[in-house]
C-alpha cells in the first residue's frame, strides 16, 4: 500500500464525525439500558435480547430502502432524515413502560440510525478516496469516545434517584445542538465520475464480495453481543449491581476508542484484511481474560482488550466490502446493513436464548465460535493478486 497517503480532517468530514457521535450516543445508551429493561419488565434474557432483533430488523430495512432513498432525496437529506428517526425511537423507550413500546422504540431507531450510518460511510469513503479506510476507522473512534461517555454518565443515572431513563435524552439533546451549529455545512459536490461496468451492466456482485458481507456479520454479531450481554456478565462474574456493572461496558468502550484511533493508523499502512484478521486474535485474547476472571480488575482488562481487537472489525469489515463492489458503494453500504443488521439481529438473541438454556457464562462461547468463523473467511476470500 502507499504509505504517503494524508488524511484531511475538513468541516464536512468534522460534521459526519459528530454526526457518527451522535448515533453513537443512541447505540450505546440503549445497549446499555437492555439488562434494565429485563429486570423492570421481568421477561427472560431470550426476550430481553429481542430488542437487540428489532434493532436488526430496523437495520436490514434500512438497507434496502438506503439505495433509493439516497437516489431520491440525496445523502444529506437522509442521514439528517435518519438522525432525527433515531431520536424518535430513544423517546420511544424513554416514555414506553411496556415490551411493545420499547421493542417498537429499539426498532425504529435501530432502522433510521443504521440507514444514516452507513450513508456516513459512504460519504466518508467517496470524499477521502485511497484514505478512505483510515477515516472511517477514526470517525468510529470518534463514535466510541462518545459512546464512553454516555455509558458511563447512564451507569451514574441509572445508580441515581431519578432513574436510568432520563440519561436516554443524550442523543436527541446532541443531535439538536449539532444541527443548530454545523446544519448549513456539507461535503462539498465532486465531478459525478463516468458510470462503473458494473453498475451500469447491473454486473453481480462477485463471491468475495458475500464471503466480506459474512465476516461482517459475524465481527457485527460478535461486536453487539458483547455490548448487550458483557454487563450482565460482568456482574455475575463479580457480583456488581447492574447499574455498576454498565462500566464493564466502559472499559470495552474505552479500548474501542484507542483501537479505532490506532487502527486508522494502521489502515494506511496495511490492507483491510490483514488489520481485521489481527484485530480478531486481539479479541481471542481478550475474551478469554473476560470469560475466566472473577474480579473486577481482570474482567476490566479482558473487555478493554476484547474492546481494542473489536475496534476495528467493523470499519475494515465495511471497507473491504465497499473495495470489491465494483464502484458501487451506495448500493454496497445498502449491503453491508442488512448483513450487519443479520448479525446485530442474531448474535445477541443467539447468546440470550443460550444464557437461559446453559447460562450466560456458557452462552458466551459464541464469542469465539464467531471469531474462528469471521478468520476462517477473511483468510479465504485474500486477494491471489
Amino acid at each position: 500500500m502507499d504509505r504517503n497517503i494524508k488524511v484531511t480532517r475538513d468541516g464536512p468530514t468534522w460534521l459526519i464525525y459528530l454526526q457518527l457521535a451522535t448515533f453513537a450516543t443512541y447505540l450505546y445508551g440503549l445497549s446499555a439500558a437492555v439488562p434494565l429493561l429485563r429486570a423492570e419488565l421481568g421477561v427472560s434474557q431470550a426476550v430481553a435480547g429481542l430488542h437487540g432483533t428489532g434493532m436488526a430488523l430496523g437495520g436490514i430495512a434500512g438497507g434496502l430502502a438506503l439505495p433509493t432513498l439516497t437516489r431520491r432525496l440525496g445523502r444529506r437529506v437522509v442521514i439528517w432524515g435518519g438522525l432525527a428517526g433515531m431520536n424518535a425511537g430513544v423517546l420511544l423507550v424513554a416514555f414506553g413502560h411496556s415490551l411493545p413500546l420499547t421493542l417498537g422504540g429499539f426498532t425504529l431507531a435501530g432502522g433510521c440510525g443504521s440507514t444514516a450510518l452507513y450513508v456516513m460511510m459512504a460519504v466518508l469513503s467517496d470524499h477521502h478516496g485511497p484514505a478512505g479506510a483510515a477515516v472511517i476507522s477514526e470517525a468510529n473512534a470518534v463514535g466510541v469516545t462518545a459512546g464512553i461517555a454516555t455509558t458511563y454518565v447512564f451507569s451514574v443515572v441509572a445508580e441515581s434517584p431519578i432513574g436510568w431513563r432520563p440519561s436516554l435524552f443524550v442523543p436527541v439533546a446532541a443531535t439538536l445542538l449539532l444541527a443548530l451549529v454545523m446544519g448549513r455545512v456539507w461535503v462539498p459536490s465532486a465531478p459525478a465520475p463516468p458510470p462503473s461496468p458494473a453498475a451500469s451492466l447491473r454486473v453481480p456482485y462477485g463471491w468475495r464480495f458475500h464471503v466480506a458481507g459474512f465476516v461482517l456479520l459475524c465481527c457485527v454479531a460478535l461486536e453487539f453481543a458483547f455490548n448487550l450481554w458483557a454487563a450482565a456478565l460482568f456482574g455475575q462474574r463479580t457480583g456488581l449491581s447492574p447499574g455498576v456493572a454498565a462500566t464493564g461496558l466502559t472499559a470495552m468502550l474505552a479500548g474501542m476508542a484507542a483501537g479505532r484511533f490506532g487502527g486508522a493508523r494502521l489502515a494506511l499502512r496495511f490492507a483491510p484484511g490483514a488489520v481485521l484478521l489481527g484485530s480478531l486474535g486481539v479479541t481471542l485474547a481478550g475474551w478469554t481474560l473476560f470469560w475466566t476472571g472473577t474480579s473486577a480488575p481482570v474482567c476490566y482488562a479482558g473487555l478493554a482488550l476484547s474492546g481494542l481487537g473489536i475496534s476495528v472489525q467493523f470499519p475494515m469489515g465495511l471497507t473491504r466490502m465497499i473495495e470489491v463492489s465494483g464502484g458501487r458503494p451506495d448500493q454496497a453500504s445498502g449491503t453491508a446493513s442488512i448483513w450487519a443488521g443479520a448479525g446485530s439481529g442474531s448474535g445477541p438473541f443467539v447468546l440470550g436464548a443460550l444464557g437461559d438454556g446453559f447460562g450466560t457464562h456458557t452462552a458466551f462461547l459464541l464469542a469465539p465460535a464467531l471469531i474462528a468463523v469471521a478468520a476462517g473467511g477473511v483468510v479465504g476470500s485474500r486477494s491471489r493478486s
